[in-house]
């Protein structure tokens, strides 16, 4: 059952990584400031949060820590807890706050109801 934990979370972890290349190349290659922000976030939730479940399951499999897996999964599993409210309502306000004082370009968007929101329309 241990060796089942582990390799459930080794695999996580990897998956995370891979979550995590991924949003390198988008916030490298994406055009505008809203996709990079998004590939960004993506990558903050997806290559945080997973790794750090994963290291929790992988730690409650290691028998010889002792007690001391509960105390490093319970770590793991509060702060991607955080990570998954923070990051999108940080990306959020980052959004808005660089829509609303025209900081960046708004090339791409092919409808904008933000713009009739704000306006009152």
């Amino acid at each position: 059952m241990n060796e089942l934990l582990i390799a459930s979370g080794v695999v996580i972890v990897i998956v995370g990584a891979f979550f995590e290349f991924v949003g390198a190349l988008g916030v490298l290659r994406l055009p505008s400031f809203f996709l990079r922000l998004h590939a960004a976030t993506v990558s903050c939730i997806g290559g945080s949060v997973l790794p750090l479940l994963g290291t929790a399951i992988i730690a409650l499999g290691l028998e010889d820590m002792g007690a001391q897996r509960l105390y490093v999964a319970g770590t793991c599993v509060a702060s991607a807890i955080i990570i998954l409210i923070l990051a999108p309502s940080g990306s959020h306000s980052l959004a808005k706050a660089a829509y609303v004082a025209s900081a960046v370009p708004r090339q791409p968007l092919e409808y904008d109801s933000l713009r009739e929101k704000l306006r009152g329309e």
